[in-house]
């Protein structure tokens, strides 16, 4: 199958009656979103995403992103790549009293006044959310040694330094 460039707006219930598998990319510079979330996007976001309709009769969209991004480590500061790969399965919903109605395993998704939804912002989403909160590199890659952590106790030179706010002290006495 060939690799196409995702249609940015779909709509789900018609692409699950019709059983649309979809295999294709959303280009590196449509990730706008995504590229203000981490210090660079390498590549373009790779997806597949299948509709279908579940034995309750309900639209479903199951889908699986991947896309190679640059981050900064937090303990380092030096910039390391990391994959980030989300799988995901939604059912569409007209209203937003149905959620209730949809079983765990399916995140609703609200259709907008046309009875699409907006697959690219789906998309960045998920890769968003699976953004690591600190970003680091593996102990073994990283420059800053395990020697050079501390945890615990403070070593005995920061322990014995002045308080800075204990001029306050005596304001507060005032």
């Amino acid at each position: 199958m060939q690799k196409v460039k995702l249609p940015l707006t779909t709509d789900p219930i018609k692409d699950a009656q019709r059983r649309i598998d979809l295999d294709g990319f959303y280009a590196e510079k449509s990730l706008v979103r995504l590229a203000e979330s981490v210090n660079k996007v390498l590549g373009d976001a790779q997806v597949t995403l299948s509709f279908f309709v579940d034995p309750q009769k309900l639209a479903v969209m199951k889908g699986r992103a991947t896309v190679d991004v640059e981050l900064i480590c937090q303990r380092c500061g030096e910039p390391f790549v990391h994959s980030l790969d989300c799988d995901f399965m939604y059912s569409p919903v007209k209203r937003m009293e149905q959620i209730d109605d949809l079983p765990e395993i399916y995140e609703p998704i609200e259709l907008n006044a046309f009875g699409e939804i907006d697959l690219l912002g789906l998309v960045e989403d998920e890769l968003i959310v699976n953004l690591p909160l600190v970003p680091k590199h593996l102990s073994e890659h990283c420059e800053v040694s395990m020697a050079d952590r501390t945890f615990g106790e403070l070593p005995q030179e920061l322990a014995e330094k002045p308080n800075p706010f204990a001029v306050l002290a005596s304001l507060k006495k005032k």
